[in-house]
């Protein structure tokens, strides 16, 4: 393989042909780009013995199976031709594999499948992984980030299956994401069925790969996240309130932290005041059908209130804000009683978390992901990182409280952003202009407010009263 560089672990993986092999790899090490070698390589070795193979990649959304064809599978085919240019010629005169693009139509939904057709016939798909798409192939399999698959024991049901017959293999790679999904269980056993690879970013620099360990251990700003992505520990998942596995569950690649994606429905807003050394954030969700999806998140760290007024403002005149919840402890007061002022008491409602208005406002947050009715961008690692970050503990008293760390990328800021929005979203909002409303129904304090624009707003009950509707604390 002069051609192509591998680093001693990444060779030693790729020369494993053990039928059932799994490698847990410090992010950013490669992991990928040496299996996807492996699987290139099977294929050019069929081709050259006159003989088919078929290999399935299944990544954790549309964008990474992208990426693993385009970065890694293409790229690595032109240089395993050039290394075998020969041995192919006595195969076939004309050596030139077929890309593809089509729709893979499972049971619930459709999905881009990207695929390469060798002259010889051998195949390499590339989907998003599914217990549709895991069902719907006899082939080898290599599940990339399988850690962060989104119902990771049911694509696992689907997927055995499929390679325990005729022999097929099976790699499954990752970096660690807590101990709740099916990785976890594979990598911690200790049985002889499986091969395991661990490779930790130490490991990783010791043989050869370029990285400055103390630059990015500073920059990452997160032992948490150091500790699980490059050191490659389980932590601990007892006393996270959103568990890795509950975070992953609800990410949606068409979930956007820059605005993408809005379908002019209903949204509502949550905004946690920060000046210093915490962050400023505006977290924008859009209501569609029963759940809420993550249209924006716009986090600024030191700028001065009037920038944070601006900011809240470009987000009301481009979304159809049904309701606001901003953050009044402490420094907040002042911004929540000029944000009313500017778009109306009813319209921008302040929340003082006091201990047992925080358990409140989180209890009504964990339920909406647990009934997967909220949708985050997918694979973000300071946003997972922010989610992950808020612990919950028993205090002297006996009560429940939760804290958080503070470190480089905020206190749980985008966190506590993201359940205002979701606690501001109970209830509803009324019927718009035009519409009818039972006013005999309407209860004294349930008085909706217009906007400028005429739209009719549910702001009556309190927000107390609204998270005890939704069920909580």
């Amino acid at each position: 393989m002069a051609l192509i560089r591998f680093y001693p672990y990444q060779k030693r993986w790729i020369d494993d042909t053990s039928r059932f092999k799994a490698g847990m790899f410090g992010r950013q090490s490669g992991k990928t780009y040496s299996t996807s070698g492996e699987v290139v390589k099977d294929c050019i070795l069929a081709e050259m013995a006159r003989r088919r193979t078929r290999w399935v990649i299944l990544s954790r959304g549309e964008r990474q199976a992208a990426e693993a064809m385009n970065e890694a599978i293409k790229p690595q085919i032109k240089a395993f031709y050039e290394l075998y240019r020969a041995e192919l010629a006595k195969v076939a005169r004309q050596w030139e594999p077929r890309y593809t693009e089509t729709d893979f139509r499972g049971e619930e939904a459709v999905y881009k499948s990207l695929e390469v057709t060798f002259p010889g016939g051998s195949r390499i798909t590339a989907l998003p992984a599914n217990p549709d798409t895991a069902r719907g192939f006899s082939a080898n399999v290599m599940l990339d980030e399988f850690a962060f698959h989104k119902d990771s024991r049911a694509i696992w049901a689907a997927v055995f299956p499929v390679v325990s017959k005729d022999g097929l293999k099976l790699r499954v790679i990752s970096t660690p994401n807590g101990k709740g999904n099916k990785f976890y269980d594979i990598m911690s056993g200790s049985d002889a069925t499986w091969s395991r690879h661990v490779v930790n970013i130490y490991q990783a620099v010791a043989e050869g790969l370029p990285r400055d360990i103390d630059e990015l251990r500073a920059g990452c700003g997160d032992e948490d996240l150091w500790r699980q992505e490059y050191e490659l520990e389980w932590l601990d998942e007892a006393s996270a309130w959103l568990t890795y596995e509950l975070i992953g569950a609800c990410e949606d690649q068409a979930a956007s932290l820059v605005g993408d994606g809005y379908r002019g429905g209903p949204c509502y807003v949550g905004v946690d005041i920060g000046r210093r050394k915490d962050l400023y954030v505006i977290w924008v969700w859009e209501q569609v059908g029963d759940v809420l999806w993550t249209r924006e998140i716009i986090a600024r760290q030191r700028i001065p209130f009037s920038e944070q007024d601006a900011l809240l403002d470009d987000v009301m005149r481009r979304y159809n804000v049904v309701r606001v919840a901003m953050d009044q402890t402490g420094m907040g007061e002042k911004p929540v009683e000029d944000a009313q002022a500017r778009h109306g008491s009813l319209r921008v409602e302040g929340v003082i978390l006091s201990s047992s208005r925080r358990l409140d406002v989180a209890t009504a947050a964990k339920q909406a992901f647990q009934d997967r009715k909220v949708r985050i961008p997918m694979g973000d690692p300071v946003l997972r990182s922010d989610l992950h970050q808020l612990k919950s503990s028993i205090g002297p008293t006996g009560a429940l409280r939760l804290a958080a760390d503070r470190d480089a990328n905020g206190h749980a800021d985008r966190t506590w952003a993201a359940f205002l929005g979701i606690a501001s979203s109970v209830g509803g909002w009324q019927p718009a202009m035009g519409e009818t409303v039972d006013e005999d129904a309407r209860r004294d304090d349930d008085v909706p407010a217009r906007d400028e624009a005429g739209r009719g707003l549910m702001m009556g009950q309190s927000f107390r009263r609204r998270l005890q509707m939704f069920g909580s604390h």
